[in-house]
């Protein structure tokens, strides 16, 4: 597997999946779980559309995993490196 590969340059993301991604990087060294309105706020988006891009960003292969963790109080997600 090729390096670019193996990290996950995002190419064939939307821009609302590479800013998702991009933040999860930021901080997934700060904190493992994420809420999508968190998310939402710090990115200037709703809830809803961080939920329904993280799909693409959980299928694909990047340097961060990220999986679908909680509803409580909205959905959370677990990321790790």
């Amino acid at each position: 597997m090729s390096t670019t590969a193996a990290q996950g340059t995002g190419t064939d993301l939307n821009q609302k999946q590479r800013r998702i991604l991009a933040h999860l990087r930021e901080h997934v060294g700060d904190q493992t779980y994420f809420k999508s309105r968190l998310i939402a706020e710090e990115l200037d988006m709703t809830a809803k559309e961080v939920g329904a891009n993280m799909t693409a960003i959980c299928d694909g292969e990047f340097d961060v995993d990220v999986e679908k963790w909680g509803y409580s109080s909205g959905t959370t997600w677990m990321v790790t490196e």
